[in-house]
């Protein structure tokens, strides 16, 4: 059975996107830390990320930097943070998070954005993506 993130990469289920290339997609997290808080996934749906082979896991990387990048340009943020986790979903997924304190680190305080803010905030990241 598909993951929730190949349904949304498919189109299945609606998403903010930021960026999408042959092999990966980035979106912004409905349930953020941070506003700009966004999730960078292979299009290979695999479950733990020490399972992707070599240029997946590279390519993953540099996709996620290239994203890391525009968001530290579109949100006012000291950095961003990266992470991976990957108990919520099964499907190899890197945590962007625009970081000003350790608390929006920590997976336990939440912001709540309308869908209005989402769309702004996904239409700056996306406009600083070379």
């Amino acid at each position: 059975m598909p993951s929730i993130f190949t349904k949304i990469i498919n189109g299945e289920i609606p998403c903010y996107k930021i960026a999408e290339d042959e092999n990966f997609f980035a979106f912004l997290d409905i349930n953020p830390n941070a506003k700009g808080h966004t999730l960078c996934i292979p299009k290979k749906e695999v479950d733990k990320i020490m399972d992707l082979d070599e240029d997946t896991y590279m390519g993953l990387m540099a996709f996620s930097r290239k994203v890391g990048q525009a968001i530290e340009e579109a949100i006012d943020c000291q950095r961003v943070g990266i992470t991976v986790i990957g108990l919520e979903v099964p499907h190899v997924h890197v945590h962007l998070i625009p970081l000003n304190g350790m608390k929006d680190a920590t997976f336990q305080n939440k912001v709540s954005l309308s869908q209005e803010e989402f769309i702004t905030i996904a239409e700056r990241i996306k406009s600083r993506i070379e």
